[in-house]
């Protein structure tokens, strides 16, 4: 046989540069965002800073409409002020730099320490499991290190939950296959090579090299350093290029996927990532103003290009393409954002409305299915991210909730349930406090049955003590 050259035409799926800088950008915070705007514009000098870029705001339907002399609501003059100049609301002003004022509290503009277990520990609270298998998911998320690496055994595992659960190996396998699903993609891992597995089979079956790079994952990764990539082929049985393409995937894998969720620090300052207002008894969703609105591409480097010699305009074209994929991919980030905001609107208006006991069961999959992205990426969109909204500066998070059937036929949420309960306590007879059984008896009254022990639970979580404490405290 002789070695031959061959070519042929296909369509297949790349994670490209472009991708993965989106993926990127959407799992970042305001803040973060802000600063990876501003190190990006001092490196490439086909970015620029366009200060007069207006303030958009998104209408209902979604789509971006930026502030005109008549938007259908107000009239300029001596008239009612537009939405954005309310006085009511001063956190944002118009023109857009996403201005907030000192006057509220500061408590609701410091970020609270948002670690890979919380991340890890809110998938699990929203996941469909049973509560039996909810606790075994809470202890190997306990044991996932700041990594996203799973370092302790399962039979460990299974024995550090006696005697409240019995289970074996086996069911806690089951179980972290479960978690494995979360993101970031490849946490849960016991080593590097199943870390990098469960990235590449999320990634589209006719991704170049996927097989390869799994094989490679599954079976040659820890002789990969001395295989090399002629000995990573005569392994594999594959010609140099495919050996080659398959290497390449693998490096873009992320060995550390915990990583990328290091803990905010107590003092860091919030900036919220979008804006609710409600006007005429419409709600409005705009993204907050900010750094990302005024870039711009600047046109005198882009002019010089014509004229530069071969070196320099080779340069700046590269400079060009990576300023255009900034932009797209931050305009990319804002869509996202308002697609998965406007639906956590129309979801949970009660809760804006009305307060944490009107907060239906809501999960990452139904968001996902309703506006048609994957779960993943709603995931990203509502990591680390903050709204400002009537009732202050909440967390994305805040929006999701588990529920538990009612007898009505409807849902309850985790949340509502937990205001129902502190409400009774707060409404009790200190002399006669109200013990865990009598408060499930309340709920129960109230159409939501709930078990006396997962009242126990969301009255620890409420930091409320039993009632025999509270007989002391009174």
């Amino acid at each position: 046989m002789k070695p031959r050259l061959q070519t042929s035409l296909g369509q297949q799926l790349v994670l490209t540069p472009q991708l993965r800088q989106a993926l990127h950008m959407l799992q970042l915070s305001a803040l973060e965002l802000e600063a990876e705007i501003t190190e990006a514009v001092e490196t490439n000098p086909l970015l620029d800073w366009d200060e007069d870029a207006p303030l958009q705001i998104a209408e209902p339907d979604g789509a971006l409409a930026e502030p005109a002399a008549d938007d259908g609501i107000h009239q300029r003059g001596d008239e009612a002020p537009t939405p954005w100049e309310r006085d009511d609301e001063p956190w944002i002003e118009r023109g857009g730099g996403g201005q907030f004022d000192d006057d509220g509290d500061a408590g609701d503009r410091t970020a609270q320490t948002d670690s890979l277990r919380d991340h890890l520990s809110w998938q699990l609270h929203l996941s469909h499991l049973s509560e039996r298998d909810r606790r075994i998911g809470s202890a190997l998320v306990d044991a996932i290190d700041d990594d996203g690496y799973m370092r302790e055994a399962l039979d460990a595992i299974a024995a550090a939950l006696l005697p409240e659960v019995r289970c074996g190996r086996d069911e806690v396998q089951a179980v972290l296959w479960q978690v494995q699903r979360f993101d970031p993609t490849g946490v849960g891992a016991r080593d590097l090579g199943e870390c990098l597995a469960l990235q590449l089979q999320a990634l589209p079956e006719d991704t170049p090299g996927r097989a390869l790079a799994l094989r490679t994952a599954t079976t040659l990764i820890d002789r990969l350093p001395k295989l090399g990539e002629k000995g990573l082929a005569d392994a594999l049985g594959c010609s140099a290029g495919d050996a080659c393409t398959a290497l390449q995937l693998l490096r873009s894998m992320d060995p550390r996927p915990g990583a990328q969720l290091g803990a905010v620090p107590q003092d860091t300052y919030i900036v919220p990532d979008c804006v609710i207002t409600r006007h005429a008894g419409m709600w409005r969703v705009a993204l907050a103003g900010g750094s990302q609105n005024r870039l711009m591409i600047h046109r005198g480097y882009e002019q010089l290009i014509r004229h530069a010699g071969a070196v320099d305009a080779g340069y700046l074209r590269g400079r060009l393409q990576e300023a255009r994929w900034l932009l797209k991919n931050v305009e990319a980030r804002g869509e996202t954002l308002l697609k998965v905001v406007h639906c956590l609107v129309r979801q949970q208006s009660g809760f804006l409305e009305f307060g944490a006991r009107a907060l239906r069961p809501l999960t990452l999959r139904e968001v996902a299915g309703e506006i048609g992205m994957h779960e993943s990426t709603v995931s990203r969109a509502v990591s680390r991210k903050h709204v400002h909204t009537p009732r202050g500066t909440l967390p994305l998070r805040a929006f999701f909730a588990s529920g538990i059937d009612t007898d009505s036929g409807g849902e309850a949420s985790s949340t509502a349930i937990q205001d129902m309960i502190k409400r009774l306590v707060g409404a009790e007879d200190p002399r006669k406090p109200l013990s865990d059984a009598r408060l499930a008896e309340a709920l129960k009254a109230s159409g939501v049955p709930v078990a006396r022990r997962t009242v126990a639970k969301y009255r620890e979580a409420l930091q409320i003590p039993s009632s025999h404490e509270r007989v002391r405290i009174a």
